[in-house]
C-alpha cells in the first residue's frame, strides 16, 4: 500500500538535485555529465533483473528533463515540486500569481476587505432572495405576459395547426421535375429598373 501511495509534493526544490547527485547551483554541463553517468549505471538493459534500477532510471530521466529546461528549473528552485504541479495545471506563466493569491496575507486581505465592505453579506442576500427564494424577485409589469417555455414538438404541432386553419398547407416535398415551375419562377422576364 505504501508503494501505491503518491509522493507528497514538496516546496523545497532539492530532491531532483539529490537524484542526480549534484548541488543546487550546478551548471548545465554538470547536470548533463551526472545524468549520463547515472543513466548508464541504472539503464534497464544493463540491469534486466532489477526492477528497482528501472524505477531509478525513470526518476533520473525525470530529474534531467526538469533541470535542463530553464523555465521548469526556475520554478522548481523557487517553489519545488508543488510549483511544477501548479505549472502543469495552470501554465508556467501563472505560477507566481497562484502562489501570491494562495499566500496567507492575500487570503487575509480578501477576508478583511469583504468584511469591511459587507460584500459577502450583500452578495449572499441578493443571490438567495432574488434567485433561490424568489420572494424579492422583481415582478413583471401588469399587462405583460410572462415568458414560458414550449417544447419543440408542441411548437411544431401549433405551427401546423395554424397553417391548416389559414388554408395554407406547408410544402413538404421538393419539385420532382427540373422543368417544373414554381410560384417563384414565372414565365415572364422581370425587370428591376429604377427611375432616377
Amino acid at each position: 500500500m505504501a508503494e501505491q501511495r503518491q509522493r507528497a509534493l514538496s516546496t523545497s526544490g532539492e530532491a531532483l538535485y539529490e537524484i542526480l547527485a549534484v548541488g543546487k547551483g550546478a551548471t548545465h554541463d554538470e547536470i548533463k555529465k551526472s545524468y549520463r553517468k547515472l543513466a548508464l549505471k541504472y539503464h534497464p538493459d544493463k540491469n534486466p533483473d532489477n526492477p528497482e534500477a528501472a524505477e531509478k532510471f525513470k526518476e533520473i530521466n525525470n530529474a534531467h528533463a526538469t533541470l535542463t529546461d530553464l523555465s521548469k528549473r526556475n520554478i522548481y528552485d523557487k517553489y519545488g515540486s508543488l510549483g511544477l504541479y501548479v505549472a502543469e495545471q495552470f501554465g508556467e506563466e501563472n505560477v507566481n500569481t497562484y502562489f501570491m493569491l494562495s499566500s496567507w496575507w492575500a487570503k487575509g486581505l480578501f477576508a478583511v476587505c469583504g468584511l469591511l465592505t459587507g460584500c459577502y453579506l450583500c452578495c449572499c442576500l441578493c443571490c438567495c432572495f432574488n434567485c433561490c427564494c424568489g420572494k424579492c424577485k422583481p415582478k413583471a409589469p401588469e399587462g405583460e405576459e410572462q415568458e414560458f417555455c414550449v417544447s419543440p414538438e408542441d411548437l411544431e404541432e401549433q405551427i401546423k395547426n395554424d397553417m391548416e386553419r389559414d388554408g395554407e398547407t406547408p410544402v413538404v416535398l421538393q419539385p420532382t421535375n427540373a422543368t417544373e415551375k414554381t410560384q417563384l419562377i414565372g414565365d415572364s422576364h422581370r425587370s428591376y429598373c429604377t427611375d432616377s
